[in-house]
C-alpha cells in the first residue's frame, strides 16, 4: 500500500523545468573561474552569459592560493605547465610568518603532513613530549615542505616513491590574478560562454507575488540592452551589485575581531632566487605581503586605519620592499565579514560579493573554488527549492566562520606591544575559537569538525608558531621510552633533510617546466 501510495505521489507530482539561462555579473578572477567551472561541468548545454565593463577595475592583488587550487586546475583538465606560463606562476609550499608572535621571531605555516604517524598517536604528540622537556628539534625541521622552503628547493611529488617523504609534497602557487582571469576567459569563451561589455544600469526584478515574486528578471546595460536570465551569479566585488544592492540580504561585520580595514598594494621587480612560499610580515598596525611571481614581486600592507593614515602605512611599504616599484600604490577599503546569505532567491554571490576575509591565509582564490564547487552540488532548477538553498548558505557560513577563526587566532596569539596588537590580544574571541585554543592547551590536541578547511596540522603550526604551548601530551605516547621516541623523531628529521638534499632549487625546477622537459608524474631531479 505504501509503495503504491508513494508511486501514483511520484507520478502525479509536477516536473519543474530545468534552467537554462545563466547570467553572471562581473568578471575578474571569481566571474572567469565561475564561466570556466560552469562551461566546463554543464558542457554547453545552458546558455551562460558573462556581463563585464572595462571601465570597473578588478582587486586583483589575490595572487597566493592553497593546495586545493590545483584540484581545480584538474576539474578543467588544465595542463599545469601552460598554466605556469600563462600567468607567470610559481610555486608555494607555504607561507612564512615574520614577527607576528614577537618581533625578531617567525616560523612558516607548511602545506602536507609534518612527520610520520607510529602506533596510536599523531606525530606531534610524540614531538610534543621530546619538546616540553628540550630533547625535539624546531617543529618545522619534521616538515619536507617547511625545510624545502627555507631552502628554495622545489619538486612535484615523486608518485613512483609512495614511501618516501617525496611522494606527500604539496604545493599551491602565486600567480598573476588578472592573467589567471585573462586565461580562464579564453577558456570558457572557447567552450560556449558568452561574454557582454557593458555597465549595468537597472536590475528588473520579477513582481505580482507568487513564488517567483522578488527574483531578478534581467539587467539592463547603459546601452539599453536588456539580459534575461534565469539564474544570476553575483561575482561584482564588494559593492554586490545583485546580493546587496538590489536584494538587500545584510552584510555580517567582523571587524571587532579582524580590525584591519584598508590595504595597499604595488608590484616590484623580480628578485631571485624566487622564493617557494609567501611572507607575512607584522608591521606596527597591521602586516605586509610578499608574493614572488615569475615577472615581479606583489607587495601590500594591510592595516588598521585607526591605528596609521594611509600616507604613513604606503610609506612603510614603500620603504620596504626589495625591489623597484613598477606602479603607483593601490590603495583598497574592506570590512571583514560575510554576507547574511550568500544564495537569496535566483541570486548566488561568489567571490568578494559573499564576503572578505583578509588575505593572510591566501584563502580568497580558494573562497571563489568552493562557493562555485557548493552551487554545483546544489544546482538548481527552476523550482529554487529553498530547502537547497537554506543547506548551501549554511555550509558557507560554515566555512567563513572557521576561517575567519583561523585567521583570527594569528592576531589574538600575539607579545607585541604595539596599540593594535595589544588589543587583538585582549579582544573577547569567537566562543569557538576559545573552544580549539583549550583543547590545545590541556594535551596539545586538536580536532577537525566537519572537514573544516584547515586542517590538524595548519592549527598546530600556527598555535606552536604564534607561541600557545601544551600542558601535556596524549597518553598513550608513554607506552614508549624517551630514548625509543628520540630515535623515532631523530629518523624522520634524517630521512627529511635527505630529501630535500636532492630537490633542484625552485629557480631550477621552474626553468624545467618552462623548457618542458619535466614528465607528467613521477618526476626526477
Amino acid at each position: 500500500m505504501g509503495d503504491g501510495a508513494g508511486g501514483a505521489s511520484r507520478a502525479g507530482a509536477e516536473e519543474i523545468p530545468g534552467i537554462e539561462e545563466i547570467v553572471i555579473v562581473g568578471g575578474g578572477t571569481a566571474g572567469w573561474m565561475t564561466a570556466a567551472a560552469l562551461s566546463k561541468v554543464l558542457r554547453g548545454r545552458k546558455r551562460i552569459v558573462l556581463v563585464e565593463s572595462e571601465e570597473i577595475g578588478t582587486v586583483g592583488v589575490g595572487e597566493a592560493t592553497i593546495p586545493m587550487i590545483q584540484r581545480f586546475n584538474q576539474v578543467l583538465e588544465i595542463d599545469e605547465d601552460e598554466f605556469l606560463r600563462e600567468t607567470q606562476a610559481t610555486f608555494k609550499l607555504g607561507i612564512e610568518f615574520v614577527g607576528w608572535g614577537a618581533p625578531g621571531e617567525r616560523y612558516i605555516h607548511g602545506f602536507g603532513r609534518i612527520g610520520q604517524d607510529l602506533l596510536t598517536a599523531p606525530f606531534d604528540q610524540y614531538w610534543q613530549r621530546l619538546h616540553a622537556i628540550g630533547q625535539a628539534a624546531d617543529l618545522g625541521e619534521y616538515s619536507i615542505a617547511r625545510v624545502a622552503a627555507l631552502r628554495n628547493k622545489f619538486m612535484r611529488p615523486r608518485t613512483d616513491m609512495p614511501q618516501s617523504p617525496l611522494s606527500e609534497i604539496a604545493y599551491a602557487f602565486h600567480f598573476d590574478a588578472s592573467l589567471y582571469a585573462r586565461y580562464l576567459r579564453r577558456y570558457a569563451e572557447a567552450r560556449g560562454v558568452v561574454r557582454l561589455e557593458g555597465k549595468v544600469a537597472e536590475v528588473r526584478q520579477h513582481e505580482g507575488g507568487g513564488a517567483r515574486d522578488g527574483h531578478v528578471r534581467s539587467l539592463v546595460l547603459s546601452d539599453g540592452r536588456r539580459v534575461d536570465g534565469e539564474l544570476f551569479i553575483d561575482c561584482s566585488g564588494f559593492r554586490g551589485l545583485l546580493i546587496e544592492q538590489t536584494l538587500k540580504v545584510g552584510y555580517e561585520d567582523w571587524t571587532h575581531w579582524l580590525p584591519c580595514d584598508r590595504a595597499v598594494a604595488v608590484p616590484s621587480a623580480a628578485t631571485t632566487p624566487r622564493t617557494p612560499y609567501t611572507r607575512a610580515t607584522a608591521r606596527r598596525a597591521g602586516w605586509q605581503w610578499r608574493i614572488p611571481l615569475q615577472h615581479r614581486t606583489g607587495n601590500g600592507h594591510v592595516f588598521c586605519s585607526r591605528h596609521i593614515s594611509e600616507d604613513e602605512a604606503t610609506a612603510e611599504l614603500m620603504a620596504n620592499l626589495d625591489g623597484e616599484a613598477l606602479a603607483e600604490p593601490r590603495a583598497l577599503r574592506f570590512t571583514t565579514g560575510m554576507r547574511q546569505r550568500a544564495w537569496d532567491r535566483n541570486v548566488v554571490a561568489i567571490g568578494l560579493s559573499s564576503g572578505f576575509l583578509e588575505p593572510l591565509e591566501s584563502t580568497s582564490i580558494h573562497m571563489i573554488q568552493s562557493g562555485i564547487s557548493r552551487l554545483l552540488s546544489f544546482f538548481p532548477d527552476r523550482g529554487f527549492a529553498q530547502v537547497d538553498i537554506d543547506e548551501f548558505n549554511r555550509q558557507g557560513r560554515f566555512e567563513y566562520e572557521r576561517v575567519r577563526d583561523f585567521i583570527v587566532l594569528h592576531y589574538h596569539l600575539n607579545r607585541r606591544e604595539e596599540p593594535l596588537w595589544r588589543a587583538c590580544r585582549e579582544m573577547d574571541v569567537p566562543a569557538t575559537l576559545k573552544a580549539k585554543m583549550a583543547l590545545y592547551r590541556s594535551r596539545g590536541r586538536i580536532v577537525r569538525e566537519n572537514n573544516e578547511l584547515f586542517a590538524e596540522v595548519a592549527w598546530l603550526q600556527v598555535m606552536h608558531g604564534q607561541g600557545l604551548r601544551a600542558d601535556g601530551h596524549h597518553p598513550l605516547v608513554d607506552l614508549l621510552g624517551e630514548h625509543e621516541v628520540k630515535d623515532y623523531l631523530d629518523s624522520v628529521r634524517a630521512v627529511i633533510a635527505q630529501c630535500v638534499d636532492v630537490m633542484p632549487t625552485h629557480d631550477e625546477f621552474l626553468a624545467r617546466c618552462a623548457s618542458g622537459n619535466l614528465p607528467r608524474s613521477g618526476d626526477r631531479t
